[in-house]
Order: C-alpha cells, then sequence, then structure tokens
C-alpha cells in the first residue's frame, strides 16, 4: 500500500497543508495530488475530505487538530468508517498504530526541537512503525540529513517551508517531500534535473500571499 504513496511523492514532492476554508478551495485547484488536512471538526471533517476525493487528491487527516475528537482509537475507527480519508496524520505512536489496523495510510509527525526529541524519535518510530515520518521545522537541512540518516523511513519535512529555497533545502538534505500552508510552494514541481521549479501556468484563481514570517523581538 505503501508504494502508491511514494509514487505521487516521487511525481510531486509538494504536499499541500491546509488549515481553513480559503486553503480548501485554493488547493482544489491546485495539482497537489496529496492534501494534508489540518482543519475541521466532528460535524464537518467528512465533507472537506468528500471535497479533495472529489478532485481526485489523497486525503490525510491530521487527528491532533480536529475540534470534538479525543486520541482514542474509536476516533481512527469513525473516521474510517464515515469519511473516505487516505490516512491520518498524528504526533502520538498509539494513534497512528491504531490508523495502521484499520488499513489507513498513516505519516508519524515529529517536533524536533531539542537533542532530547532527536534522539528519542527512533524508538517512537519503533512503536508506531509509520509509513512516512514528517519532521518538524521542515527549514533545518542539516537536522533533516541526520534523521533521513538515521531513520530508514520516507520523511516529509514539515512547518515554516515558506518558499522554493526551503523546499529545496530539505530536498537535498534527504527529505522525500515537503509540506507547506504556502500555496507558492504547492505550485512547485520537479523539473527536468531534478530542480524544483514555479509551475509555468498556475491555476485560474490561485491567489498567492505574501507570505511573511515574523522575526521575534526581545526586550
Amino acid at each position: 500500500m505503501r508504494n502508491r504513496l511514494l509514487d505521487l511523492i516521487n511525481e510531486n514532492p509538494s504536499i499541500a497543508g491546509i488549515k481553513d476554508d480559503a486553503g480548501l478551495r485554493q488547493v482544489l485547484k491546485s495539482n497537489c495530488r496529496i492534501v494534508f488536512i489540518l482543519y475541521g471538526n466532528v460535524m464537518t471533517i467528512q465533507a472537506i475530505v468528500q471535497k479533495i476525493k472529489e478532485h481526485g487528491k489523497m486525503a490525510f487527516i491530521n487527528v491532533d487538530l480536529i475540534e470534538g475528537f479525543s486520541t482514542k482509537d474509536i476516533v481512527i475507527e469513525y473516521l474510517k468508517q464515515h469519511t473516505q480519508a487516505d490516512g491520518i496524520l498524528s504526533s502520538k505512536a498509539s494513534v497512528i498504530k491504531a490508523a495502521k489496523a484499520q488499513g489507513l495510510f498513516t505519516i508519524h509527525r515529529f517536533f524536533v526541537i531539542d537533542s532530547f526529541s532527536y534522539h528519542n524519535l527512533a524508538k517512537q518510530v519503533d512503536i508506531s512503525q509509520p509509513d512516512c515520518i514528517e519532521v518538524m521545522p521542515g527549514c533545518m537541512p542539516k537536522v533533516i540529513s541526520w534523521v533521513v540518516g538515521s531513520i530508514h523511513l520516507p520523511v516529509i519535512a514539515g512547518g515554516l517551508v515558506c518558499d522554493q529555497e526551503d523546499a529545496e533545502a530539505a530536498l537535498k538534505a534527504g527529505a522525500k517531500a515537503v509540506s507547506s500552508t504556502n500555496p507558492i510552494v504547492w505550485a512547485l514541481h520537479v523539473a527536468p534535473g531534478g530542480r524544483l521549479e514555479p509551475e509555468r501556468k498556475a491555476p485560474r484563481d490561485i491567489k498567492i500571499p505574501n507570505f511573511v514570517v515574523d522575526t521575534p523581538r526581545f526586550p
């Protein structure tokens, strides 16, 4: 089953993350084949997934961010029975294991914020046995290269992947794909020679926002 996911990643390493209905409308017009759903609740998630599936895309639900859901196994059973989701994302090993038991694709998310979280990563992967892992933030190519060298699973770089430069750096570090909520990154594709380039003809009606990362100010 993992081969289907990897085939789509190899075709287009840009994965769209959507955090509201405006993002949903935009991603339906994009060339992204895989969509990470980062919002919704127990009442709306079914319709969100349905719209994505109607446009021929794979839908992954971030279970940790859906309002009204707990992290119990019964949530995964509900999503399997009541949505057309292809898979789930979660930072919790028990949720990943439950999703695998239901036959869903699984992506285990890791926030690598210090040496402890980095060294604990392999242990968590051994427990969850996911199809892929997502390393956050995705703008740390050195850390991504460490993870790629130590974890023998496809790595997705996500979080603070703001532009083409960030995406290229992550892929050069060994990530198989990048995920972003920025439509500028969605529009990137692999050109001959392996370089990422923007699509020559952007889909109609997609508004590309100015994507600014605020620099923290310290007293």
